[in-house]
C-alpha cells in the first residue's frame, strides 16, 4: 500500500465532481481505463475547481483507447499522450489536463527499466488514487507506485549526500528529476513540494529502508527521520553521468511531448502559453503567425521564451 496521502478534504460538490468527470474520461476512452491517478497542486491544495486538475489514465491497451489508429500510434511512440476537457457541475467548471498511458507502459515508466525519470519521477510523489476497476487493477497499480519511489532513490541517492534528513533527501531527488525537464517553476520548487508533504516522504523513506542495492538505513534523530547510505565510488561515478544524459535526454523529451500537446487538444498553444506564464510570472503573447501555422514558427517562438528564462 501507498503511504498516507496529506490530501485535504475537498467536500461532497468537489467529489462529485470529480467522480462525473472521471465517468466523463472512461467513456470518452471506449471503457479502455481501468485506473486514474489524481496528483499535482490541486490534490495538494484541495481545491480542484481551481486551475488544472492533473489526472493520469492507466488504460489496457493504446488501441482499445481510440477509434482511430493515429492518437494510438502517437501514444505508443511518445507515451503519454496529454489532452484538456472540462465539465460543468452544479454551475461550476471543472478544467483537466489529463494523460493516458497503457499498465504496461505505466509499470514500465516506474522502473528501472526507463531511464527517463518521467513517470518514476513524478509518481514517487504523492498521488491518488480516485478510480480503480477492480481489485487486481487496485494492487498491480499500488505495486508500480511502490516500484516509483524505490526507482527514484535507487536513481537519485548516488548523487545526493550520503547523510542528512529525509525531507533533505526527496527535495535533492525531486531536484534533480525536474532539471531534466522543460519548467517553468523557480529553483526553489523542490523545496516547497518535500515540506508539503514530510509526513508522506518520512514513511516511503522508512518503507525503502535496507531495501536498495546499496545499504541505506534510516533512523530517528532530533530533527526528524534521518538517513545514511553507502554508496561506491564508482556508482556515484556512473550516477553523475546517467543524470548529466537525463538533462540532455530529459529536456528533448519534453519539448517533443509539448510539441505533441498542440495537436492533441484544441487550443493546444494556449495551453501551453498558459501553463508557462502561470509558473513563471511572464505575460506570454502567442503570436498570430504561430497559431496560423505552428509547424512554421512555434519553434522560433518557444527559443524565444527559453532565452527569456520562461522555462530552462
Amino acid at each position: 500500500m501507498s503511504p498516507d496521502l496529506p490530501v485535504r478534504e475537498r467536500g461532497a460538490e468537489a467529489d462529485a465532481a470529480l467522480d462525473a468527470l472521471v465517468q466523463q474520461l472512461r467513456e470518452h476512452h471506449r471503457g479502455a481505463v481501468n485506473a486514474v491517478l489524481l496528483y499535482g497542486s490541486c490534490l495538494r491544495g484541495g481545491d480542484i475547481f481551481d486551475g488544472l486538475v492533473d489526472l493520469y489514465l492507466i488504460c489496457d491497451d493504446y488501441r482499445s483507447a481510440y477509434p482511430g489508429p493515429a492518437l494510438a500510434l502517437a501514444n505508443w511512440l511518445l507515451p503519454p499522450n496529454v489532452f484538456y476537457t472540462e465539465i460543468v457541475v452544479g454551475g461550476r467548471t471543472l478544467r483537466t489536463k489529463y494523460a493516458v498511458i497503457s499498465g504496461v507502459d505505466f509499470r514500465r515508466g516506474c522502473s528501472t527499466c526507463w531511464f527517463e525519470s518521467y513517470i518514476w519521477g513524478r509518481f514517487a510523489q504523492p498521488t491518488q488514487v480516485v478510480y480503480c476497476r477492480d481489485a487486481p487493477s487496485r494492487e498491480s497499480l499500488e505495486q508500480s507506485l511502490s516500484l516509483a519511489r524505490r526507482t527514484f532513490l535507487q536513481r537519485a541517492l548516488p548523487r545526493l549526500p550520503a547523510t542528512g534528513t529525509a525531507v533533505e533527501l526527496w527535495e535533492g531527488a525531486m531536484a534533480l528529476s525536474y532539471g531534466t525537464e522543460l519548467r517553468s517553476e523557480g529553483s526553489g520548487r523542490a523545496g516547497e513540494l518535500a515540506q508539503a508533504s514530510v509526513a508522506y516522504f518520512e514513511e516511503s523513506t522508512r518503507r525503502l529502508d535496507g531495501g536498495l542495492s546499496f545499504p541505506f538505513r534510516v533512523y530517528e534523530e532530533s530533527q526528524g527521520l534521518c538517513y545514511r547510505a553507502d554508496i561506491p565510488p564508482r556508482t556515484r561515478t556512473l550516477a553523475t553521468f546517467g543524470w548529466g544524459l537525463r538533462r540532455v535526454q530529459g529536456k528533448l523529451m519534453s519539448f517533443l511531448r509539448l510539441f505533441k500537446a498542440l495537436f492533441t487538444f484544441e487550443g493546444g498553444i494556449d495551453y501551453v502559453a498558459w501553463k508557462l506564464q502561470r509558473h513563471s510570472g511572464q505575460e506570454i503573447v502567442v503570436p498570430d503567425r504561430v497559431r496560423r501555422y505552428p509547424l512554421i514558427f512555434m519553434w522560433g517562438f518557444f527559443w524565444r521564451l527559453y532565452r527569456l528564462g520562461v522555462f530552462r
